[in-house]
């Protein structure tokens, strides 16, 4: 075995090259425990809104506390791997997501559950930016990581088609709480085989890690965030007005501090590279496009269509299909052809499918909605594998942890402003049907706080008024649907537009090492 062994330049690592394969095997089940967990919630909504009974501000912040606390914190923790180490930094942060599920499941209140929820954040932002990063380090030749990026990215695909259906089939014959409790054995595996076959690598020249930063980081994302979430909801307001300025604040102090430190927390000059930036602003506005959409989806064809939970999430799979094959081979596309074209393409797909869900009503037949999310899929996969191989090429190795933690960020605050914006859109229609005559105020309050609630309030009436009551609430929520779809549709058009622009003559065989 020690023939196999290689010493990379510039680093203390070692990795094993016949076993660089079997340890993405690793890398790509932390992936799996994060896609999971971020699937089951959507299916698990309406079961717990049942339970826990939360408003409908509430189910937001437990729809998107995740993305925000994991936006805010992203940059710091990919710093913090390659200062410490990057496979320590996973591992722990392995342990501590399996940890914190069990707190989901088990969550007894709507303040119980974002509190676990933003806990969990804190766990997931260890996770992502550790993976690609060790695949950076792991993978040398171009083509080879092309490849490993591809593997990665579909296997978020799969969690994100596994996540649905066993989280409906245990929905179907557990509690809600049981979706949670999935992260534990994936989380066992990965800390047990992850100890033996991963290789550690980090900076050896990072320097100290700067808390005033790591500070400056979370202010800024959560607050700028925060204040589109409450401007979206209730409109301008003081605390939303506030909540804005101390988040840029914050940020241009996290920049001007960056500037300025020997060993900064991200290095600016990373956004320099055309490619890097066009990348990174196409993963942020395509998420912010589709996650709204996505978080509302189950709800969709659970409480207006009236599938049951395992039903519903086989009905998501084509999306999860479409995006695992076309990761695979998107290296391979964008070689032949280019990345502008590749990238273009996948996101105008995206758009295109999302302007068709425009479409939907409550009997609209299961052909044109899966063929919508299967084309869905196979943009997103196109899209979101070759700009995330455009960020790790385009940067030293040294720096890939902090280079894939702005991957992230970007695509866990677009999902968080996705579900700020396009959610509110959605829960502002769906508040403004009217209710039946002779409905009681207190019921046609609780009705008008989620879907959820109305079925729930649905159940106290006699049955036409219950009937009346939820084909009112139906055909509202069914009609926010439509207009996120319409809005996301629209900004996945003018992304795939500015793609084609900004990454004109960028090409993953340059294997560039330096911006």
């Amino acid at each position: 075995m020690s023939s196999t062994l290689q010493r990379t330049s510039g680093t203390d690592e070692t990795v094993y090259r016949r076993g660089r394969w079997l340890a993405l095997a690793v890398l790509v089940l932390a992936v799996l425990l994060v896609a999971v967990d971020a699937t089951v919630l959507g299916l698990a909504t309406p079961f717990l809104s049942e339970d826990l009974k939360p408003s409908g501000t509430q189910l937001l912040w437990i729809g998107d506390v995740y993305s925000f606390v994991i936006a805010g914190l992203l940059v710091s923790m990919g710093s913090l791997g390659d200062r410490i180490g990057r496979k320590k930094l996973l591992l722990l942060g392995s342990v501590a997501f399996g940890a914190v599920s069990v707190l989901n499941a088990y969550a007894t209140s709507p303040e119980m559950m974002i509190l676990a929820r933003a806990l969990l954040g804190v766990a997931g932002a260890t996770l992502m930016p550790s993976t690609l990063a060790l695949i950076r380090n792991i993978f040398h030749d171009p083509k080879e990581r092309s490849l490993a990026i591809g593997i990665w990215g579909a296997t978020a695909s799969a969690g994100a088609a596994v996540g649905p259906v066993v989280g409906g089939f245990l929905l179907e014959h557990f509690w809600w709480g049981s979706v949670f409790l999935i992260n534990l054995p994936v989380m066992a595996v990965l800390v047990l085989v992850g100890v033996k076959l991963l290789p550690e690598s980090k900076n050896p020249v990072a320097g100290p890690w700067d808390l005033i930063s790591v500070v400056l980081s979370l202010v800024g994302m959560v607050g700028v965030v925060y204040a589109v979430k409450e401007a979206a909801t209730h409109g301008a307001s003081w605390e939303a007005g506030g909540a804005a300025v101390i988040g840029l604040a914050a940020l241009y102090g996290f920049v001007r501090r960056q500037l300025t430190l020997p060993t900064p927390l991200l290095d600016m000059r990373l956004f320099r590279h055309r490619g890097f930036s066009a990348a990174v602003l196409a993963d942020l506005l395509t998420i912010l496009g589709l996650s709204g959409l996505v978080f509302f989806l189950s709800q969709f064809l659970q409480l207006v269509q009236g599938r049951e939970p395992l039903e519903a999430g086989l009905a998501e799979l084509p999306a999860a299909i479409g995006a695992v094959a076309t990761g695979l081979i998107a290296g391979t596309f964008a070689r032949r052809f280019s990345v502008r074209s590749v990238v273009a393409g996948g996101l105008a797909a995206v758009g295109l499918a999302l302007a068709v869900l425009t479409l939907l009503d409550q009997s609209t037949g299961y052909p044109l909605l899966g063929a919508a999310l299967l084309v869905v899929g196979v943009g997103a996969g196109f899209s979101f594998t070759v700009t995330a191989d455009v960020i790790l090429s385009s940067v030293p190795k040294e720096q890939a942890g902090a280079a894939s933690a702005v991957s992230e960020t970007a695509y866990e605050l677009g999902a968080a402003l996705g579900i700020a914006l396009l959610g509110s859109i959605v829960t502002g229609v769906y508040r403004g049907f009217t209710a039946p005559a002779g409905v009681p105020a207190g019921t046609v309050s609780a009705a008008h706080e989620s879907l959820g609630g109305a079925v729930e309030a649905a159940t106290t009436l006699p049955r036409q008024q219950a009937a009346d009551l939820m084909a009112a609430a139906q055909e509202a929520f069914t009609d926010g649907l439509r207009l996120a779809s319409g809005i996301g549709a629209a900004v996945l058009l003018a992304t795939a537009v500015a793609a084609w622009f900004l990454l004109r003559g960028q090409q993953l065989e340059d294997g560039l090492e330096h911006p």
